[in-house]
Formats: C-alpha cells, structure tokens, sequence
C-alpha cells in the first residue's frame, strides 16, 4: 500500500509515493517556466502545471503497477490564483505570488478595513501579494476573465478540481489568501463583499487531513488504478514542511533551506500581537490539527550560494560532473571553522520579513586584499543565518519561542552550513532522516483521511527520525554574538542612503 504526497511549487512539482514506514518507494519531478509579460509581472500557466502533475503521475503508476496508491493530497506554493470557467478551462494564466500587480490595492485596504483589522482578520500582514488582490486585477483590467471564472482556485483545489472532485481548500492554504478569517475558520464576508467576490466562485476551506472526495474514475483509469483513491485536504507547502519534518509541538521550528530560506515554528495558540503585524509575520493555520505556524524567510536563501556556484565556481562545476559528485561539497570543502570578519547582508532579492523591501540590494562589508576565496564563500552563508537570527529574535519578541530547528531542503545536505546554523542562532539544529517533508507531509495528510488515523502524533513521530544534531559551539557562538551586533546596523544604515537615491 503507498501513498502519495503532491508538492506543486513555482517552478516545479514532484509526486512522491512513500510506504507504510514512510520510506519513498517513487518519485517523479517536472519542471515549468515562470512568465515575465511585463515588468513586475510573474505567471504560471495552469495548463502547464496540471499537465506535468498528470506526467508526474503517469510515471509513477508505471512503477507502482504492484502497489497503486490508495491516497493522496497535495502541497502547495501560496497566493497563485487560477480563473476556471464552467468546464474546468483555465480563462487565464496564473498570477503568482511575488507579482506586482496587486500593489495598487493596498491603498484600498488601509481605507476601507485598515491594517490592524486587516492582521485581526486573516492573521496576514496587508500587503500586494494576497490572492485576492490578484482576483481584483482581473475585475479592474480583465472583466471577461472575472465575470466568465465559474472558480478562482489555488493549486491546491485546482488540481483536486481536475482530479474530478469538488474543489476543496485546507485551512493553511486559505490561510495566504487574505481572504480567510483565520478563527472564524471561514471565508471573511467583510473583505469577500468589499471586493465584490461570491464565495461561492471559491473553493470548500476544510482542515488538513480531511477527505474531499475520491479519484473520479475516468481519470483513475488513465493512471491504471484499479482501487478507490481517496484525494484529502493537504495545505500550504510550508505547514506541509514542517508536518513532514514532525515540527507538531511548541518551540520547535522547521528551518527550510532552498531557493528560499523558511524558518516556521509551530504554535499552540493564535498569536496576533501587534509585534507580529508591525513586522509582517504572519499566523495561520499548520496542517498538524489544533495548531498554528508563523514564518520568518529570506528571499535570497540558498540561492546566494548558487549564485556563487555559477559565477566563480568554473572549476568546481567541472570536477564534480567529471566525478560525478556533489559541486556544492566541493565548494564547502575548505572553508574555515571560525568565524569570518566579513559581513554579507544577503538582500539580493526582495528581502523578505520583516522589512518587505523591494529596492534593497546584497552588500558586502570587510573584505581586504588578504582575504580567501574561503573566507569569503563562509560569509555568504553566514550572512543568510544572520538575517535569519534577526527574524529569530522578533519572533522571541512577540512571544514565539524556537528552541530547536529541524534542517530540510537542499542545504540540509552540508554538515558545514548546519553547524554554522548553529553555531549563529545558538541552538541546536537537527538534521533529518526525511528528504521530501512537504511531500511526505501531504501524504500522511492522505493517509489520515484514508485510515481514519486518531494517534496522529504518534505516526509521525514513529516515522520522522533525527539523523544528527548539531549542537552549537560556545565559543564560536560568542564570537557570532558580537559580530551580529555588527550585522543589524548594516541595513538601517544603508537603506536610505544607497538603493533609494538618497544622498
């Protein structure tokens, strides 16, 4: 018996199908672009994305001919919005997350609801990117996409639609919308009439882990499967994340190191202090029942590291596809173990919380003639890990306490990048036995719907296991204390001075 965990991302998707043991018995990935039509414009086409879902699919009934999936739910990227006509066709391409186009509606917000009760309501800072800004783009410029979309659906409930079943929200994913009221647990009908959107054009929001429906059987037939397939509420990617990585209690955090770095402590309570909305953290439903979950990420992440790999890592590139061996290993391999007295603000991109700030840039602070290439790759990723202290200490300041961090994604691969993780929070940092924990946490999703699973808890910890601590260094963590200090004046004096103009 396996079943399968849906992770549909920005860029890509992978079908996973694990074990009972909650070992991976198949994977399958597919890549799709991202569109640029304009300046400040991000796109994904729906077609695309379902199309490389159902690829993925395909070939993983393939190698499952002996073992068929008996469920599934899905993982999904946030705020992405699809326009779906009567018959399931996409009217339009899908606006995602970090596109602009939203921006102009905050002025609207602030007016008719403010902020304060804005971050009351839907546990979400107010900003541009929520999904229902985007729907309004298409009322204000794109009216026969508005009025002709029978649906406005997430990937989540898009792909349970195509999978022939009404479409369902979990509560984290609804959670991004800015359109969910995260304690009434329902979609808001104060922001739905101010926007002018019938929440009947939206999909059922129901808890993680619930059954939505089965596998309509035109489309099982095409995968092969002779069995009932029960398809379950999943959630947002990074409460999946962090069910897969077993962060279901208190003070332990999620720390997911990609393309974005993510550190997403669960929660017992609601927390919505005004701590948390005047730094954009966010509180939302996990996909763990009774739970809640904040984030604090950096946009920049570990693609600093990739963008050293392909503008000065040449040679490393080429011994490791000569050796066929990992180029980031190499890159890694001579870097000190002190602390470095370089100091690298990694806004390389939009900074992330709590700042939100589109027009900082990367910069760079200590580097002199007798400096080494090694010194300078540590600098980048403990320039990454300072950035994330600093939002560890907000989230302290409003009252969220992280006392471990479990490691996933790519950079949970290096042993040096998790001891200087730890060594720069000073606590301990967990490396797991977990490869795919939003995959694997939307497939414990499916398989609490399908087996009807009361001890939850006790699954999940049975099947998610530390492979290693990293304890952190007291003399290394000292010397990070004093150099941090260093770090938070860096963009404060800057910020006004450089990327704005400012003389």
């Amino acid at each position: 018996m396996s079943y399968l965990g849906i992770d549909v991302g920005t860029t890509g998707c992978k079908v996973v199908a694990f074990d009972e043991e909650g070992k991976i018995v198949a994977l399958s990935y597919r890549e799709y672009p991202l569109y640029y039509p304009q300046t400040g414009w991000i796109e994904l086409d729906a077609e695309e994305v379902y199309q490389a879902v159902e690829d993925s699919l395909l070939e993983i009934s393939q190698k499952l001919r002996h073992d068929p999936p008996c469920s599934l739910a899905i993982s999904s990227q946030g705020e992405a919005v699809v326009p779906v006509g009567e018959k399931g066709e996409c009217l339009a391409r899908s606006i995602v997350t970090f596109d602009q186009r939203g921006d102009e509606f905050v002025p609207f917000w602030e007016e008719k609801i403010g902020r304060k009760r804005f971050f009351e309501l839907t546990g979400t800072s107010l900003s541009g990117i929520g999904t229902v800004n985007k729907i309004l783009w298409w009322k204000k410029y794109k009216q026969e996409v508005f009025e002709k979309a029978r649906y406005f659906l997430c990937f989540e409930d898009f792909i349970v639609h195509r999978l022939g079943v009404e479409p369902a929200i979990s509560f984290s994913l609804a959670g991004r919308t800015m359109m969910f009221e995260v304690k009434k647990e329902k979609w808001s009908e104060e922001i739905l009439s101010l926007a002018g959107i019938d929440p009947a054009r939206l999909a059922r929001p129901l808890p993680s882990g619930e059954v939505v429906g089965e596998v309509a059987s035109s489309f099982a037939q095409k995968m092969g499967w002779k069995e009932k397939v029960i398809v379950a509420t999943g959630g947002h990617d990074q409460p999946c994340g962090a069910l897969g990585s077993g962060v279901i209690k208190p003070a332990l955090a999620m720390d997911a190191t990609g393309t974005v770095e993510c550190i997403a402590p669960a929660l017992g309570e609601l927390v919505l202090s005004p701590v948390m909305e005047e730094n954009n953290l966010c509180c939302y439903h996990h996909a763990f029942p009774s739970l809640y979950l904040t984030m604090v990420y950096n946009f920049t992440g570990g693609a600093l590291l990739r963008w050293f790999r392909d503008n000065f890592a040449q040679k490393e590139k080429e011994i490791a596809e000569r050796e066929n061996c990992d180029v980031y290993d190499l890159i890694l391999a001579r870097i000190p173990s002190q602390p470095t007295n370089i100091w690298v603000l990694p806004h390389f991109t939009t900074t992330g919380t709590p700042y939100f700030d589109t027009q900082s840039a990367g910069v760079i602070v200590g580097l002199k003639l007798e400096t080494s290439r090694e010194e300078f790759i540590k600098a980048l990723l403990e320039g990454v890990s300072y950035e994330m202290k600093f939002n560890l200490e907000l989230l302290s300041q409003a009252g969220v306490k992280v006392e471990r961090l479990r490691a996933v994604g790519g950079g949970a691969k290096s042993p040096a990048w998790l001891q200087i993780k730890a060594d720069v929070y000073g606590l301990p940092v967990e490396a797991l036995s977990v490869t795919e924990a939003a995959s694997l946490g939307a497939a414990l999703l499916g398989r609490r719907a399908k087996e009807g699973i009361e001890d939850f808890a006790g699954l999940i910890n049975k099947l998610v296991k530390v492979r290693e601590v990293y304890e952190p260094d007291k003399e290394r963590n000292a010397l990070y204390e004093e150099r941090f200090e260093v770090y938070k004046r860096i963009y404060p004096a800057l910020k006004n001075h450089i990327w704005k103009g400012e003389k």
